[in-house]
């Protein structure tokens, strides 16, 4: 009796230490965690910088920070040639892989834009400036962070990396009452879809008593049913990123938090912070949820209907710009959504993986090119109203051309950029041969259609409208804002011109062991 105690004793010992011992005396992979740490670096430096820093210099902190991303992008390129073996760390709960790396090289990018149309914003309003770039290169090391997490903890942690800054940066004009409103209702909003989340976080870790999210698939294939626990569990966590992404009708927070956000701080919610949802949510159904499609596939499916005609609807109605990008940003996560609505189906996971991948890195450029643009004309304007653009071509040729690209682009007319997102998108619903995907691209063909309304509107009134009110001043463009239009403007022609680019990329995304791909 005695020994047979002692034996049950050590063997529950043993699986103790063997469960801790990843944790205890890790393996850690520098190269692989190079750009998390680059970026961690950076935004120390930052904040020192700023502490110590006399305020006429502080000006150089908006280069630290594009220095920092920059930097950050060297390690990712490396990583990239150097080969393509998955790096596991931490017990596979931190991975990096193909995927990971393309998707951390659009959020290094995309910051690095949004730096370059915050700098000159910033710097007119002179207002806490350190605490800015602190705050936004914070929020993106939590965006290259999840692009790597496979375990539930590390998901939720690095979610709230990104979001808790964003909260703030969206409130940063304090005197204004309209950012307050934008930061109260992010903030109240977002800290909800938190806690749903990370209820049904809670759910799946209590029937797969794991946070892996490989174990967590395995625990639904060992049962070889789904429980009610998983279902509820899998609802909750999908509800709480449909939040997060601005999902129909979970979207109530985007119009106003664009609308009073700082312009730079709209372009990064509304481009990066959206992406990183996307990524986490696909991460989740491909890698802990492949097995339970017939629960989160016609709620997805019911999501992307409903955001893009929705989003569409709402977007014709309005008069201010931002609102109606902000309306307009609702209904291309539709679009995004229709992939993985049908991913479950005929083993359409990596066409799925490959749609989504291209669409965010073509979607990343027009939508930041068409803030760009916006902060630009409203430096003269002084207004967001839709009127205010009468006559832009006659005064600003420049960026007359430019919004017409990244206007064309978003509604998805060749040769533009867009074309090959929504191309993509539409190829993955008609491969699955399936009802489902039949009926959404049929929705999405539509949805293109009215989303052209809206869209040439504002066209119509850079081409066609008179000036309000004759002035006919030229626009000065800063050096950075000029710089970030270019590199926007140029991503969104060559990945339109040349669709096989992005096709490419999506594809080094897909063919990845982490992904079963």
């Amino acid at each position: 009796m005695a020994s047979s105690q002692a034996s049950r004793a050590n063997h529950v010992l043993n699986t103790v230490v063997n469960a801790v011992a990843p944790w205890v005396n890790p393996v850690i992979d520098y190269h692989a965690l190079a750009p998390e740490m680059v970026l961690a670096a950076g935004l120390c430096v930052v904040l020192l910088a700023d502490l110590f820093m006399d305020e006429s210099r502080k000006w150089i902190l908006s280069s630290l920070a594009g220095f920092t991303l920059l930097g950050a992008m060297l390690p990712v390129l490396t990583l990239g040639l150097h080969d393509t073996d998955v790096r596991s760390m931490f017990d596979g709960r931190y991975v990096v892989d193909n995927f990971s790396l393309v998707v951390k090289a659009l959020f290094l990018l995309a910051g690095y834009v949004v730096v370059l149309l915050s700098s000159n914003h910033v710097e007119e309003d002179e207002y806490w400036r350190g605490e800015y770039y602190f705050l936004l290169l914070s929020s993106i090391l939590g965006m290259v962070m999840i692009s790597s997490s496979r375990d539930l903890v590390s998901i939720f942690v690095a979610l709230e990396f990104l979001s808790i800054p964003a909260y703030m940066l969206a409130a940063w004009r304090k005197r204004d009452i309209k950012s307050n409103e934008a930061g109260v209702k992010y903030f109240l909003l977002g800290v909800f879809a938190s806690a749903v989340m990370l209820y049904g976080m809670s759910l799946l870790y209590g029937v797969a008593n794991s946070t892996l999210l490989v174990d967590l698939g395995k625990s639904i294939t060992a049962t070889g049913s789904l429980s009610s626990l998983h279902a509820l569990g899998i609802v909750f966590v999908i509800v709480g990123f449909a939040f997060k992404v601005s999902a129909v009708p979970f979207h109530t927070w985007a119009p106003d938090t664009y609308e009073g956000a700082p312009a730079p701080i709209t372009a990064f919610l509304s481009v990066a912070s959206k992406a990183a949802g996307f990524i986490a949510l696909a991460t989740l159904l491909f890698v802990a949820f492949p097995q339970a499609s017939d629960v989160w596939q016609p709620f997805i499916w019911v999501l992307s209907a409903l955001t893009m005609t929705v989003g569409n609807v709402v977007a014709l109605r309005q008069t201010n710009i931002v609102r109606m990008i902000a309306y307009s940003s609702v209904s291309q996560g539709g679009f995004v959504l229709m992939p993985l609505a049908v991913a479950g189906i005929n083993n359409g996971g990596a066409s799925a993986l490959r749609a989504v991948v291209v669409y965010m890195l073509i979607y990343a450029a027009t939508n930041l090119g068409m803030f760009g643009v916006i902060i630009a004309v409203s430096r003269k304007t002084r207004s967001a109203e839709i009127s205010s653009w009468g006559g832009l071509f006659s005064y600003a040729p420049g960026l007359g051309a430019l919004a017409t690209i990244f206007l064309a682009s978003l509604a998805g007319i060749p040769p533009l950029g867009g074309w090959v997102g929504k191309f993509a998108a539409f190829q993955s619903m008609l491969t699955s041969v399936s009802g489902w995907g039949y009926s959404l691209a049929l929705i999405g063909a539509v949805n293109s259609v009215v989303a052209f309304g809206y869209y040439g509107s504002v066209m119509r009134e850079i081409w066609m409208k008179p000036v309000p009110d004759g002035d006919t001043t030229p626009i000065r463009i800063p050096g950075s804002l000029k710089l970030a239009l270019v590199f926007t403007a140029a991503t969104t022609l060559v990945l339109g011109i040349l669709p096989g680019v992005a096709m490419h990329f999506g594809d080094i995304a897909r063919l990845t062991s982490a992904f079963g791909g």
